[in-house]
């Protein structure tokens, strides 16, 4: 208990150091800042710690947090100590090894990532889409049903159903004009039906189907009046596409878009890859030795 209790005073003085140095009133010398921990020969600085440490934290929150951040690095520490002794020489250089490939791939990938960003190449146009399309479309069959369909819910209460459903079903100019008139009686609208929607989708926003009926109601030119305790719904199918159907380019075009542009990356990437070798060839920084025996 006594120790445990040094251990805390301590971390309340540190933590008060922390929060003084990352306000800019507490200035050391690198060469007196003195570990607050070791393990073997690794140590713990109040620099590994600082960064963690705020002037929002009050200082008991701070002390608990310091105590225990101690302690999860000396187990890790001491864990590792334990694993270099009893782990195989064979398994120490093949983690070793996977250490340094990570390493390598994060400080890379970090570098490549900027370059790629700073091209800046990320447009896509229509006529890119389209082409793109036109060779790959049987690569892009539907697992799900879409539709195209335009619906409303109304209250349960609302007084000129019949209305709404005539006018739902010619749709002409006047129809349209007429249901915008009187949308902000409706509890839901959709009425531009040139776009398609997952079937899915559909059943999120139109509650009372579901996959036991949408074969029933989501069909080709289908009108159905549906309801349940949250109002009616009144739906005109315009058009579906079946599963295995080949997706419409405008439903897909976001895959087509990332396709797109993750290939003109790989190109880039590989583009980049040969200059930095070519370079690296001619100003004499890398050079590959002939087997001399």
């Amino acid at each position: 208990m006594p120790l445990r209790k040094n251990l805390i005073e301590k971390c309340v003085l540190l933590v008060v150091l922390l929060v003084a140095t990352a306000c800019g009133s507490f200035i050391k010398d690198d060469d007196e800042v003195k570990p607050i921990a070791r393990v073997g020969e690794s140590y713990l600085y109040p620099n590994d710690i600082q960064s963690y440490i705020t002037s929002e934290m009050s200082a008991q929150d701070s002390a608990a947090f310091v105590v225990n951040y101690i302690n999860k690095w000396a187990s890790k520490q001491l864990l590792l100590s334990k694993s270099k002794i009893n782990l195989s020489e064979e398994q120490l250089q093949e983690f070793d090894r996977l250490v340094s490939d990570y390493r390598t791939d994060l400080y890379t990938r970090a570098y490549i990532e900027a370059l790629v960003g700073s091209a800046n190449d990320t447009v896509v146009n229509q006529q890119q889409l389209t082409d793109f399309y036109g060779k790959q479309k049987e690569n892009f069959k539907l697992n799900e049903k879409l539709v195209q369909l335009r619906f409303v819910v109304l209250p349960n209460q609302f007084l000129d159903q019949e209305e709404v459903v005539a006018k739902l079903k010619s749709f002409k100019e006047q129809d349209k004009a007429y249901l915008d008139s009187i949308a902000v009686q409706f509890k839901k609208i959709h009425f531009n039906d040139s776009i398609w929607v997952s079937a899915s989708r559909v059943m999120t926003e139109i509650t009372p189907l579901n996959y036991g009926n949408q074969e029933k109601y989501l069909k080709k030119s289908q009108f159905f009046e549906l309801q349940d305790s949250l109002g009616v719904y009144l739906g005109k199918v315009t058009d579906v596409l079946e599963v295995n159907d080949i997706a419409p380019l405008n439903y897909i075009i976001p895959d087509i878009k990332r396709i797109i542009l993750n290939r003109r990356r790989l190109k880039y990437v590989q583009k980049l890859e040969t200059e930095i070798i070519d370079e690296a060839i001619k100003e004499n920084e890398f050079e590959i030795y002939e087997n001399q025996d």
